[in-house]
């Protein structure tokens, strides 16, 4: 089988359909049809199931796909090494991460990565919707997880703490809850959308409990829940970093210590795709992020 073939279907897949594909390979749509109906053919099996939307791989077509991630991630090494010698690192990286933690957190460190590596260009998008790593052709995402999707790599860049706070005017005004029910009694600020319920996992003494809440202001702009909070608004349940500064200039009070509460997931993952992003510039950056992680982890 071509390897040629391969990474036409690596092409498809990534452009997410034919016509996409073919103004990346600066070829006619037919003629890329043709390479596809051919690879098909070899192979005696469908490979992509066609929407009227998008593209679907097949089991097989996501065994040839893999492979042709291989052979696609082994070239743009080749090439890598060959354009940059024992030079600066060079090369384009597209980057996912969410708004707050990404804002707040990450930008410092973003910051010091593009002074250490002036060739690498970063393409920074802020926002918290899960991407389909293919279809938005991102290279790295930050996510807020539970669990990494099984078809991504994931490199763990530390807990995720949701905290119960409040302002302290808010607090000496109208109290803090005590309890975990109590929260149903108090204006709930979170990244939830509004009209439909936040379930709310927590945790205390090892048992767990699930608690739904219905928000009053709700947003995935994490600085905005933060000024609501600081503007008197009601209980906070937001990430602890959006905070740790007004609890420690005593601003911000928090509530339910005793309690480990969990919104969207409790881990923060670097997600990439398998075999495809494993150039020595991609590889830098990941390490960069995860030595990052850790320290501030044991701050």
């Amino acid at each position: 089988m071509e390897s040629i073939a391969l990474l036409h279907l690596v092409e498809i897949v990534d452009a997410g359909n034919i016509s996409a594909a073919a103004r990346r390979l600066k070829m006619t749509r037919a003629n890329v049809s043709y390479h596809l109906n051919q690879l098909e053919r070899n192979v005696g099996a469908k490979l992509l199931r066609r929407t009227t939307r998008s593209l679907a791989l097949t089991e097989v077509g996501q065994r040839l796909y893999q492979q042709g991630c291989v052979i696609k991630n082994a070239l743009a090494v080749a090439q890598e090494a060959a354009s940059q010698g024992q030079t600066a690192l060079q090369g384009l990286i597209r980057l996912s991460v969410p708004n707050g933690y990404g804002q707040l957190v990450m930008t410092p460190w973003l910051l010091q990565f593009k002074h250490l590596h002036p060739g690498i260009n970063l393409d920074v998008i802020f926002e918290n919707r899960i991407h389909d790593l293919i279809r938005d052709e991102v290279d790295l995402a930050v996510r807020v997880l539970s669990d990494p999707p099984q078809n991504l790599e994931a490199r763990d860049l530390g807990p995720v703490n949701v905290i119960a706070c409040a302002s302290r005017e808010y607090a000496e005004k109208h109290g803090l809850p005590q309890q975990l029910d109590d929260l149903k009694r108090f204006p709930t600020i979170t990244s939830s959308v509004i009209g439909k319920k936040l379930r709310v996992a927590a945790t205390q003494a090892g048992v767990r409990h699930e608690l739904l809440l219905e928000p009053s202001l709700a947003s995935d702009n994490f600085l905005f829940l933060r000024d609501a909070v600081l503007d008197d608004l009601g209980v906070g349940l937001v990430a602890d970093y959006l905070v740790q500064e007004h609890i420690a200039s005593g601003k911000v009070v928090q509530a339910l210590r005793d309690w480990e509460l969990s919104i969207f997931g409790n881990r923060m993952h670097l997600l990439f795709m398998p075999d495809k992003y494993h150039t020595r510039t991609v590889a830098t950056f990941i390490e960069f992020l995860v030595d990052k992680a850790k320290l501030l982890a044991h701050v």
